[in-house]
């Protein structure tokens, strides 16, 4: 039988317990904004400050795998949350930058020692994108991807205290 171990996720952080870096395409990017804003208020609501966080901006949802990858390599960081958003079009276009993003990040996830939060909305339209963003009717991704790295960032620690 294995010991359970319960998550250590707790919302009161010290200020300076970790530093998080947010990469967020400029494609779409009245989506990756809104998404970003609410990160950002999220992880404040969690006792973060602006020195805590950084946010860069990369062109589009296929160089988010470098962007993250480049900010691990700086070791300045706990975690990085990534921010897309790929609406459908009428080519396969968009499938292979679904693929790409994935497949890049999932790598990420696999290969390196800080969490990489997946923050890639895939929709079909502008509105399902509206709708996953702060006030939409399908919730807030921003938050949840902000909630995520805390966990995240909790169960990375808890990991390296075994």
């Amino acid at each position: 039988m294995s010991n359970y171990i319960p998550n250590p996720f707790n919302a009161e952080l010290q200020p300076d317990d970790v530093r998080v870096a947010i990469v967020s395409a400029e494609w779409n990017g009245h989506i990756t904004s809104l998404l970003t804003e609410s990160c950002v208020e999220t992880l404040k609501s969690h006792g973060l400050t602006d020195e805590c966080i950084d946010t860069f901006m990369v062109p589009g949802a296929v160089e988010l795998t470098f962007g993250a990858s480049s900010l691990i390599e700086s070791g300045l960081y706990d975690v990085i949350v990534v921010f897309g958003c790929v609406i459908r079009g009428g080519t396969p276009h968009f499938d292979y930058v679904c693929q790409s993003v994935t497949q890049g990040i999932t790598h990420l996830n696999a290969d390196c020692d800080i969490p990489v939060i997946f923050g890639v909305l895939t929709v079909d339209n502008e509105q399902d994108a509206l709708d996953r963003c702060r006030g939409g009717k399908v919730g807030d991704k921003g938050a949840e991807a902000a909630e995520a790295a805390l966990k995240m960032h909790a169960f990375s620690r808890q990991v390296k205290d075994l």
